[in-house]
């Protein structure tokens, strides 16, 4: 029985995982936010053969939190490597706790124009009271409402990629119309704290819906494509996914490998000096890049992918490319996206029909 190919996916912010990898960062200050050094990571993860790139975001303010807090807008960002980039996914982070679904709509949706389909969105939760203070809105307080928040928004924000048909632009001279506005709509969506009526301001997104990931636990598994399922052993990833209900499933790894001058344990130990490696409930692999394959060789008869989490991009970055992902391909477990795909055909994920238009064909055949 042939084994299915794994899906890998990189998250690229700030330095690594680890809340101290800037002090073994290859870069110096002033190249944090530079657009080479972005490029540079985004176009060693195409080379090396990953699906998607991810990036974490956040709004706290600097000495709120032990992590990344120079960063630029993970959209921001995305739009970038877009540019810079031609068969990989980026999906970047954008929560909706407090931001408006509207505003994150027109955002994700102009990202898979600007990447010709290649866009993601990874659904999380600000669940920190300093978030809301700095979003200047009432503080959405408990695991529930946080919950709820994304669940409405996600929904508003599918909605919305659906409230401008695929065929609504016609530049007609003969007839001066630009957009034939019957096939705009209305999304009238009324949630348990605020409103949208729509339609979009940007038109629908070329893969029609841009691939979303998330945790089944905090949003229904029907709204999403791709769950992010953690679990700190192979046993228990695979029980996650077993669960998860979505149409494709990536397990959490975080890893710091062997590298020529020290290995991946005794990195780990040298950041451990200055911060502790937050444990996040993921399995982590610490050591060799065959052992690293061998797992994820063990991991491709649970999940669809994995999304990586490297100790220090500087460091663990080369590693994947050069050891890890050719090992991979020559045991065919991955699958290499191809230039001109969509981030939902290098997934296996058919396009979703417009839902405005299947209704008014259903209506019709009635």
């Amino acid at each position: 029985m042939s084994v299915p190919a794994l899906h890998l996916a990189v998250e690229l912010d700030g330095a690594g995982s680890h809340p101290a990898a800037w002090r073994r960062a290859a870069h110096s200050p002033d190249r944090l936010l530079t657009p080479r050094r972005l490029a540079g990571l985004a176009g060693a993860a195409e080379n090396a053969g990953f699906t998607l790139i991810t990036l974490d975001d956040g709004v706290l303010p600097p000495g709120a939190a032990p992590h990344p807090v120079g960063r630029i807008g993970a959209v921001e960002r995305a739009a970038f490597i877009a540019a810079a980039t031609s068969t990989i996914g980026i999906a970047p982070v954008v929560p909706v706790t407090y931001a408006e679904p509207f505003h994150v709509s027109s955002q994700l949706a102009s990202l898979d124009h600007v990447s010709a389909g290649r866009a993601g969105w990874v659904v999380t939760e600000e669940d920190r009271p300093e978030a809301a203070r700095v979003w200047g809105r009432p503080l959405v307080a408990g695991a529930d409402a946080r919950a709820r928040e994304s669940r409405d928004g996600v929904e508003v924000v599918r909605a919305l990629w659906d409230s401008w048909e695929d065929d609504a632009v016609i530049r007609s001279v003969a007839t001066s119309r630009y957009l034939d506005r019957e096939r705009l709509h209305y999304v009238d969506f009324t949630g348990e704290t605020y409103a949208v009526k729509g339609p979009a301001i940007v038109p629908r997104p070329p893969q029609g819906q841009l691939v979303v990931l998330g945790r089944p636990e905090r949003v229904p598994a029907e709204q999403l494509d791709v769950a992010l399922v953690d679990g700190r052993d192979p046993a228990s990833v695979a029980a996650a996914a077993a669960g998860a209900g979505t149409p494709r499933v990536l397990a959490e790894v975080e890893v710091a490998l062997d590298t020529p001058e020290s290995t991946g344990a005794e990195r780990v130990a040298d950041l451990a000096r200055h911060a502790e490696w937050t444990d996040r409930g993921r399995l982590r692999h610490i050591g060799s890049a065959n052992a690293l394959v061998d797992l994820l060789a063990e991991l491709s008869r649970h999940v669809d992918g994995v999304r990586l989490h490297p100790l220090v991009l500087d460091e663990d970055l080369g590693v994947l490319s050069r050891l890890v992902l050719p090992a991979l391909s020559g045991r065919r477990l991955t699958a290499r996206p191809l230039p001109g795909t969509t981030l939902r055909s290098a997934l296996g994920l058919a396009r979703p029909a417009n839902r405005f238009a299947a209704a008014a064909v259903q209506e019709e055949a009635r």
